[in-house]
């Protein structure tokens, strides 16, 4: 098995239920989580555009879409 691989039955934290707002989520997250990113000799988020990507891949990686909830 390698490094990358899930554990066989290992059970899943995220993503979390979406029932709508989350105060946890907020410009503060996605300004810390960019500045890990630049931490590790990622480039900085100067761009609007890439501040949106870095949001929705965090929604994305956070919540499970509405959609499922069908």
């Amino acid at each position: 098995m390698s490094h990358t691989a899930f554990r066989s039955g290992a059970e899943r934290s995220y993503p979390l239920p979406h029932a709508g707002p989350d105060a946890q989520f907020t410009e503060s997250l996605v300004n810390s989580v960019a500045a890990v990113l630049v931490a590790y000799g990622y480039p900085r988020l100067d761009a609007s555009a890439d501040r949106a990507a870095l949001e929705s891949a965090l929604t994305a990686f956070l919540y499970n879409p509405l959609e499922s909830h069908t």
